[in-house]
């Protein structure tokens, strides 16, 4: 897929987790930065939202952070982004961040990834768009998350080609070689009515 400006990425607020994963995260950050892609995130200065940020910023990348504005104090907003954006809702959160990428990366997360993955995902499934998404498996982390949507294709509450919608890579290595294989988005996105 050409003409690669933005990636998404969804991944935890929370600094408790697998210090690989930071890692992978601040990886994945100076990738963006070198390849000349713009950082499009949740605006946190926590967790992995953190790290990213600030070694996307490091390598002389640009940031965007979206962030609600019931979040700023609770997720630190991040306050040297290139661009931090000050939503009034979840809501227009997600759909900002929806507008702004060409991409999205999932990286490690909890709840609050979870439900941007399956939302992003739901708007591919309903043709809203056609942008790629990277499910990175970081040390086998979203191995339950694929098992379950194993799950709902097994028991008839999704159909086999939902397995379509995503592509599942290892390592942030291989993110961008993902998307590049993409094959063009068939249609323009379009913004399901909040």
């Amino acid at each position: 897929m050409a003409n690669i400006r933005s990636i998404c990425v969804y991944c935890g607020a929370s600094g408790r987790g697998d210090r690989r994963h930071h890692e992978a995260a601040a990886r994945f950050g100076r990738l963006l930065a070198a390849a000349g892609i713009e950082l499009v995130f949740g605006g946190g200065k926590v967790g992995l939202m953190g790290v990213i940020a600030d070694a996307t910023l490091a390598a002389g990348g640009r940031v965007t952070g979206i962030i609600p504005d019931h979040l700023i104090k609770a997720e630190v907003g991040h306050g040297a982004v290139t661009d931090l954006i000050i939503t009034d809702s979840m809501h227009v959160r997600k759909e900002t961040m929806f507008r702004r990428a060409d991409a999205f990366a999932v990286l490690p997360g909890g709840p609050g990834t979870l439900d941007e993955t399956f939302e992003i995902l739901t708007w591919k499934q309903l043709a809203l768009h056609d942008k790629p998404v990277v499910i990175v498996d970081l040390h086998g982390y979203w191995q339950p998350l694929i098992a379950l949507i194993d799950g709902l294709i097994d028991q008839g509450y999704a159909r086999a080609d939902f397995r379509d919608l995503y592509m599942v890579v290892a390592d942030v290595d291989q993110v961008l070689p993902a998307i590049a294989a993409a094959p063009q988005p068939r249609f323009p996105p379009r913004v399901p009515e909040m």
